[in-house]
């Protein structure tokens, strides 16, 4: 089966219906495994989950050279998105401080141009609003790069209403990035009403709940220090708990589908942008071959409406429990 590909944004911008986050790749869950990395980036190519999504900060630097590692001479089978935004010192990430300075932007996508080993990025986001930063300026920035070749397409990352209305007005955006799963919801509202409107595509990152949708899961204990998981609240005590009632229907649908409980979340993803008006393309992130097979085989699954319906309900934002972040990651998301 050849995957299908969705249009992201009215600027042209063209991936596959699923795409593939590297951040796992080189931290957060668990040791990294380059080889293995390397052989899922190849494998996502051969099955046509070309839309790769990296970052500066992931390691910090060690994601975007992975993947220039494991791209080279074959560049022009995938699109490339990458971010910039948090301030980085001496090969480590600065906190939750950002920098969004015109200047820095530009330095930013040159040492991605470099450890990627390309002369263009697809999709370049700003990786969290800058406070200090007006997003016109921002924008700015990034539009004379995309005059000058060294980016295609603009995107921002869990962003606002007003920021994506103003940043939209002087450079017109292609996606936003931002947490949305059957467990994440918060972009309904309003954020999503506003992307449909400017027409704008979404790109969900943690289409999974940070794996708690994928079924086998443990307690935040029970993960090494390191391991994201290991301080999530939805992971700690009576969240957990509550959470694993909720995402039981996930698992009773997968098992009227013979699917996993995790192709299921994608296929909702994949079904509500219909109902949305936009296009919605998850990326879910693995570094193993397995997963990554099990992941695109979502594009495949149908729901029926009483289907997405019950999955809806299940996970209501009343059903699930605790933030999807601690305090001082909560103050940077842009709402």
């Amino acid at each position: 089966m050849t995957m299908s590909t969705r249009k992201l944004g009215s600027q042209g911008l063209q991936v596959s219906a699923i795409g593939l986050g590297c951040m796992g790749m080189s931290q957060s869950y668990g040791p990294a495994d380059e080889a293995e990395s390397i052989a899922a980036l190849h494998r996502a190519i051969e099955l046509g989950c070309t839309f790769l999504d990296t970052a500066e900060v992931y390691g910090p630097y060690t994601n975007e050279k992975l993947l220039g590692r494991a791209l080279k001479g074959r560049r022009d089978e995938v699109v490339i998105a990458t971010k910039f935004g948090f301030r980085i010192e001496n090969g480590k990430q600065v906190g939750t401080e950002r920098d969004s300075r015109p200047e820095h932007i530009r330095e930013a996508v040159e040492g991605s141009l470099s450890r990627l080993g390309t002369d263009h990025v697809d999709l370049l986001y700003q990786h969290r609003v800058d406070p200090a930063v007006p997003i016109e300026e921002v924008a700015g920035a990034v539009g004379q790069l995309i005059t000058e070749g060294k980016v295609r397409f603009f995107g921002l990352s869990e962003a606002g209403a007003a920021n994506i209305r103003r940043a939209h007005a002087v450079q017109p955006l292609s996606a936003l990035q931002s947490e949305y799963s059957l467990w994440e919801r918060n972009l309904e509202p309003e954020i999503i009403p506003l992307l449909s409107e400017l027409g704008i595509g979404l790109v969900p990152f943690a289409p999974l709940g940070r794996g708690f949708l994928a079924g086998d899961v443990k307690r935040a204990e029970d993960y090494p220090e390191g391991d994201f998981r290991h301080g999530d609240p939805r992971y700690q005590g009576a969240n957990y708990d509550a959470n694993v009632q909720a995402a039981g229907t996930v698992r009773d649908v997968a098992a009227v589908k013979n699917a996993k409980p995790g192709q299921i979340a994608l296929a909702w993803l994949l079904h509500k942008g219909t109902g949305f008006g936009i296009d919605i393309v998850p990326i879910p992130g693995t570094k193993r071959r397995k997963y990554l097979e099990e992941n695109v085989a979502a594009a495949a699954i149908s729901l029926e409406a009483a289907e997405i319906q019950a999955l809806d309900d299940a996970l209501a934002p009343d059903k699930v429990a605790g933030p999807r972040y601690d305090e001082r990651k909560m103050a940077t998301i842009d709402r």
